[in-house]
């Protein structure tokens, strides 16, 4: 009886000694994350489509987003809304009052309208869907010209002929690789027209693409100021058939009927 007796009051003494110690952590904890982990500084990356200003107010979007542990915390264990363009984000601790937000956005290389669904369907290098949206997004090249009755998302663009696709994505990453991003790609039976502006450029089918636009993105900065239509389709390693028809330009059909959605 007397050993049980001891054991409780050293029990007592210990819980005396470690329950004020537990309680005085817990308060300075709550102190620190109140004082300290405070968002003071937000640093975006990854960001084209959207600006980091939006980037930002998505993701401090409720009243405890004042606290950087919270967003951080929240963002890691609470599934993230979807965002059009947005594949994910990453939200990161830099000090105590500052977050980095690492955007991934989707890779998007062109867009093609699509009539029964009123909306652009963006796609991506392999040519699947990525995003179905009335967004015209920036810098996002326009492909006009092509019979696409059906589009859904994570699914393949649906074209009568495969080659065209090839071709098509073939073309973007290359116009993507020389910053020559045309207003619009306008494709004629197996033959594709660029325009920029007041100058459009004749590449003809798929092939030599990587030589055709090496050489375009030497002559264009050449007919700054021109109208006509650069002609490179018959180029050939054997030859050299590159001429500029001035006055020369193709009426390019409007498919897309959309406009841009406020961000």
């Amino acid at each position: 009886m007397q050993k049980r007796r001891k054991k409780k009051k050293q029990r007592r003494r210990v819980l005396r000694v470690i329950l004020p110690t537990v309680l005085l952590v817990a308060a300075l904890g709550t102190v620190m994350v109140w004082k300290v982990f405070v968002v003071r500084d937000v640093e975006v990356e990854g960001n084209e489509i959207y600006p980091a200003e939006q980037i930002e107010n998505w993701v401090l979007d409720d009243e405890y987003s004042w606290s950087s542990l919270y967003v951080v915390l929240k963002n890691k264990f609470h599934k993230q809304e979807e965002i059009p363009f947005v594949d994910s984000m990453e939200i990161s601790l830099r000090s105590p009052s500052k977050i980095r937000i690492r955007v991934i956005e989707k890779g998007v290389l062109g867009y093609v309208y699509i009539p029964s669904l009123g909306k652009n369907a963006y796609f991506d290098k392999d040519g699947f869907v990525v995003e179905l949206s009335g967004q015209v997004i920036e810098g996002t090249i326009k492909i006009t010209g092509l019979a696409v009755d059906q589009a859904a998302l994570y699914e393949k663009l649906d074209l009568d002929d495969s080659r065209i696709l090839r071709t098509l994505l073939n073309l973007t990453q290359l116009l993507k690789k020389y910053e020559r991003i045309p207003e619009t790609i306008y494709v004629q039976g197996d033959s594709v027209l660029l325009s920029y502006g007041n100058i459009q450029v004749s590449v003809g089918s798929g092939s030599s693409l990587n030589e055709k636009l090496l050489r375009m993105d030497q002559i264009l900065p050449q007919l700054e100021g021109q109208t006509g239509t650069l002609h490179l389709e018959n180029w050939s390693e054997s030859g050299s058939d590159i001429y500029f028809k001035i006055n020369q330009l193709t009426e390019i059909p409007v498919d897309a009927q959309t406009v841009p959605e406020e961000k």
